[in-house]
């Protein structure tokens, strides 16, 4: 097993190296990764995606079949009324924030896009309450754009991994891009995310049973990467 003693003193070229191995070990073991968000487009993708905000998948995928089928295109989040959009949310949390998102994003899409989704960073970062996460999950599996989705999960466990110390997720997304192939980030991101649903959890990860064990150096010490240096 890695320790962090062994991180710490790792070169660039040996980081990649363990990086590339881990995401190799994780394709074998997920081999049908993917996207767990129900969607048809990419403006339902989108929406969902918003939706999802400190929420399970499995809860969106609950709502979604309804709102979906009351606001079928953009301009019909554009038109909508937010108190009724609210009231068929509601159970994914946050849903008044989340309900001016999604009817923002219609006004957006239609005044701007012509009512439809962008395939590029640089404009879906402009609709309201999307950031970068949600922009790569949309390119990445509604466009076949590659990208890294960093979100909780990620980011948790490729500091786990020692790949990173950063916090700030556009700073571990750049870490983490350098490291692999771009036509890796996609699939990486769902490697990752089912890891850390199925295995590496929050407060109690199943190392003994984990398939990365031999290259993480939290499966030595625990989960307190102290001694670790900063990377990114």
């Amino acid at each position: 097993m890695i320790s962090w003693q062994a991180v710490a003193a790792e070169s660039p070229l040996a980081l990649k190296r363990r990086a590339r191995r881990m995401n190799r070990i994780l394709a074998a073991e997920y081999p049908d990764a993917h996207c767990e968000l129900d969607f048809a487009t990419p403006l339902q993708l989108l929406v969902a995606t918003v939706l999802s905000a400190q929420c399970t998948d499995k809860r969106v995928n609950q709502v979604t079949p309804a709102l979906f089928r009351r606001y079928p295109a953009a301009a019909d989040y554009a038109s909508a009324d937010i108190h009724e959009v609210e009231e068929i949310i509601r159970s994914t949390g946050f849903f008044r924030s989340k309900a001016a998102s999604i009817v923002g994003i219609g006004q957006a899409l239609v005044e701007r896009f012509g009512g439809e989704v962008p395939g590029r960073m640089e404009d879906l970062v402009t609709l309201p309450g999307v950031g970068r996460k949600t922009a790569n999950v949309v390119l990445g599996n509604a466009f076949g754009v590659p990208g890294l989705t960093v979100d909780t999960h990620f980011g948790r466990l490729v500091r786990r991994f020692g790949w990173t110390r950063e916090e700030d997720p556009v700073k571990v997304e750049k870490v983490v891009a350098d490291l692999l192939p771009r036509s890796e980030w996609t699939l990486f991101s769902h490697r990752v995310i089912w890891h850390g649903r199925r295995v590496c959890h929050a407060r109690t990860p199943e190392c003994a049973s984990c398939v990365l064990a031999q290259l993480c150096p939290s499966a030595t010490i625990g989960l307190q990467p102290t001694t670790a240096r900063r990377r990114g």
